[in-house]
């Protein structure tokens, strides 16, 4: 049979179920194949949601209108916070899930929706037309069924060619058990893709009966759970009762049986190829690689109100079963454990992301898209955002619309993308805030801020939800000027409070926008002292609170965004050979030969290329005017100094009079050149040595536009030849002088008392910069 529609999503996991929901919405006839249908949004490793860097994942989804979030606050057993105990940055929030339901959750809403198709088939091939490059035009199933599509979206999870292992057996398998995808990797290597082989693994599942948690810790939720969705009420959870997790350790028996019984593991007997998920080892890989160590933490959790089985979180294993079983009674509590689910590894088929356009659609095929653990990814927040990515651009490229791509700067979606697409990856990528440059903006409580706009324009965010985020918005913004405004009269009980509170006492009247920048005190700690305060959500409260607190370091952070978001707008043209480009090292132009980056920022972030060659670029774009948009010529100067002793240090001059890099100068003496002379007068002057960084070296020898120094500039800020970290700020400063006046470049922008003393002072010293000609005379 011969069926149509506009978009098919291969795989009903987390990558596809995003997917196939988002297209549907956006008004794309959809269609999505599983192998079996009681698959869908399976968890087959540990049925948990969120977690260090992937909650903010998660709360992103929900800003751009995704589901999970949604579906993980109907089936929360319990919610934790992680890294409470440290900044606000890094506050991952995480929920233990109820399995089954989750999963019949997420299949009845893709019952339901408009415009969308659950076929329970395995796709086996895929269709191309190459009459005008190659564009994809269909999809065949197993059963010989040929679906005409405009777009097709490989979300195939571990089910690509996968094989199981447990011991010394293997075989073909997907997770739990299912029929694994055969078909389909034979079609892509026909395509010219390069297929990989990577690696997971899961822990045995244990009845809870068998187990004597007594001998455990007891790991509770949190009191106040803030739900992943705006959708879910937060008071949702006020009457909710939670189940507890518990904590054991392997001990040195543990590892004895482990260590004895390597020959034994697929991982150790090279019968496993694949690499394997650097930060989720295997047990037997753990006790290899820290071998120092005693003991390892190992976490038991529920899988669902209506199942005894629990997960053994940090206990995954491709041990035989009596070895899984002889290590398991080495447990305090599971001398009489027993196992339902045998530990196992799984190996499976996956591409190199570097074949992939930062839209997710591939280089190779127009209208192909992969997201999740196709695009060699781990874990179940990663799939999901990825998915609904290349759900959305799917649907815009029928449409003839431009791909919608996140910045690092504005999500960690779009850090992971970012990653994947300039530096590949050689095991299964996980997301963590430390891949983050940006992490004080990227919070997961302002992950509406960021992205809502975004998810509103696009489609998927409701006018209602929409409606609901910019009167939270307002809420917050006015709760943020009310804190400024508000004085906090002296009393003694407010001295008793903030000296109970580590912090010093006041004997004045006090903000209290000033009093929650101190780290000590909190809006929980001063309420007593501010009966103003209006009504607002935990959630207001904290957005407002980070905000207050971290006022500064979000400015400067926001700068370094925008510096940043230069480097993307620079445009690097799709045909240009870069061995051709002079001045390119050899690394330099076959990497970006290879990886095609479609800016300056992404050719920046690629391995093996450096600072000094991006200057290379930078000078190349500006000598080539046809290879980028006209833009305004400026007539500037770029200063660029470091406080020492007190007097600014001149790094570097663009004179406007001249069109070209050139430094103050009465005259040149013999035997020096321009920069000697220059030099050795500042230094005569003002006791201070002129420093001049690398791609301002290659910057010099070159006549470059304004605009096209001001990108060298911010390419040399941003790759650390000049300090931009608040610690270092007290050493270094960056300026940008235009005619009389000075705009802030990257920082500090209500300083402007230091930019005008700066100004002030190069103009006294050298007026012919500036265009004084009577002071010249």
């Amino acid at each position: 049979m011969t069926y149509s529609a506009d978009v098919a999503v291969i795989g009903a996991g987390h990558a596809g179920v995003e997917a196939a929901l988002a297209a549907a919405r956006l008004g794309a006839d959809t269609v999505i194949f599983t192998i079996n249908p009681d698959s869908v949004a399976n968890m087959p490793c540990n049925p948990s949601i969120g977690g260090s860097g992937k909650g903010h994942l998660v709360y992103e989804l929900d800003a751009l209108g995704g589901e999970m979030g949604y579906a993980a606050d109907q089936v929360t057993l319990q919610s934790r916070t992680l890294n409470l105990g440290k900044g606000a940055a890094v506050h991952s929030k995480r929920v233990q899930a109820d399995r089954n339901r989750y999963r019949a959750i997420v299949k009845h809403i893709l019952e339901k929706q408009k415009n969308l198709r659950l076929v329970g088939a395995e796709v086996t091939d895929i269709g191309v037309d190459r009459s005008d490059g190659s564009r994809v035009t269909s999809v065949t199933t197993v059963y010989g069924d040929v679906w005409r599509v405009k777009a097709v979206i490989i979300a195939a999870g571990t089910y690509l060619d996968s094989r199981v292992f447990v011991g010394e057996a293997n075989y073909p398998s997907g997770p739990d058990g299912m029929l694994p995808a055969k078909g389909l990797s034979g079609a892509l290597a026909r395509e010219g893709f390069a297929l990989r082989r990577f690696k997971t693994g899961t822990p045995p599942r244990i009845p809870k009966s068998s187990i004597d948690l007594s001998r455990l810790e007891e790991q509770v939720g949190e009191k106040e759970i803030i739900p992943f969705s705006a959708r879910t009420p937060e008071d949702a959870f006020a009457s909710f009762s939670q189940i507890p997790c518990h904590i054991v350790y392997t001990n040195l028996k543990t590892h004895e049986i482990i260590r004895s019984s390597l020959h034994r593991s697929p991982l150790y007997s090279g019968v496993i190829h694949g690499t394997g998920p650097r930060y989720c080892p295997s047990i037997e890989d753990k006790v290899v690689r820290f071998a120092s160590k005693e003991r390892h933490q190992l976490f038991l959790e529920p899988l669902g109100y209506d199942t005894e089985e629990m997960y053994l979180g940090g206990f995954s294993s491709s041990l035989p079963g009596d070895v899984q079983y002889e290590m398991l009674h080495t447990l305090p509590g599971f001398e009489e454990a027993q196992i339902i689910r045998y530990a196992y590894a799984i190996e499976y088929d996956c591409i190199d992301p570097l074949e992939l356009h930062s839209t997710l659609e591939t280089k190779r095929i127009a209208g192909l898209f992969g997201a999740g653990q196709f695009n060699g990814t781990s874990g179940y927040e990663e799939a999901a955002v990825q998915g609904l990515l290349a759900g959305i651009n799917a649907v815009r490229g029928i449409e003839g619309k431009e791909g919608i791509t996140l910045s690092r700067g504005s999500s960690y979606i779009g850090t992971l993308i970012d990653d994947l697409v300039t530096k590949g990856t050689e095991e299964p990528y996980r997301i963590m805030t430390s891949r983050s440059e940006y992490r004080l903006l990227l919070r997961q409580d302002n992950a509406d801020v960021r992205l809502c706009d975004i998810g509103h324009e696009v489609g998927l965010l409701s006018d209602e939800s929409y409606e609901k985020y910019l009167e939270k918005q307002a809420r917050i913004e006015e709760e943020k000027k009310r804190a400024e405004r508000t004085v906090i009269p002296p009393s003694a009980a407010l001295s008793e409070r903030l000296t109970e509170l580590g912090t010093a006492p006041t004997d004045t009247g006090v903000t209290l926008a000033d009093l929650l920048r101190r780290p000590q005190l909190d809006y929980a700690s001063l309420s007593d002292f501010d009966p103003s305060r209006p009504p607002l959500t935990r959630g207001e409260i904290k957005t407002a609170e980070t905000d207050i607190k971290y006022e500064g370091y979000i400015r400067r952070q926001k700068a370094e965004v925008a510096a940043a978001a230069r480097l993307e707008g620079k445009k690097l043209p799709e045909g240009v050979d870069y061995s051709e480009i002079s001045g390119l090292r050899l690394e330099a132009a076959q990497k970006l030969n290879k990886f095609r980056p479609k800016n300056i920022g992404q050719a920046s972030r690629i391995s093996g290329v450096n600072p000094a060659d991006i200057s290379v670029l930078l000078i190349w774009l500006s000598q080539h005017p046809e290879k980028q948009e006209k833009r305004k010529e400026k007539s500037c100067g770029c200063l660029v100094f470091t406080a020492e002793g007190g007097k600014p240090s001149l790094l570097l001059i663009r004179n406007k009079r001249a069109g070209n890099i050139s430094f103050p100068k009465g005259h040149v003496e013999e035997g020096e050149t321009e920069r000697q002379t220059a030099e050795r007068e500042l230094f005569e002057e003002t006791g201070v040595s002129l420093k001049i960084t690398e791609p301002f070296r290659t910057a010099i020898n070159y006549k470059i536009s304004a605009d096209a120094l001001k990108d060298v500039v911010y390419f040399a800020a941003l790759s650390d030849r000049v300090a931009l970290t608040p610690q270092e700020a007290e050493i270094s400063e960056i300026f940008w002088v235009e005619l009389d006046r000075v705009e802030d470049m990257l920082l500090y922008d209500n300083e402007k008392e230091v930019y005008k003393k700066a100004y002030s002072y190069m103009k006294s010293k050298y007026p012919i910069l500036f265009g004084d000609k009577e002071k010249n005379e």
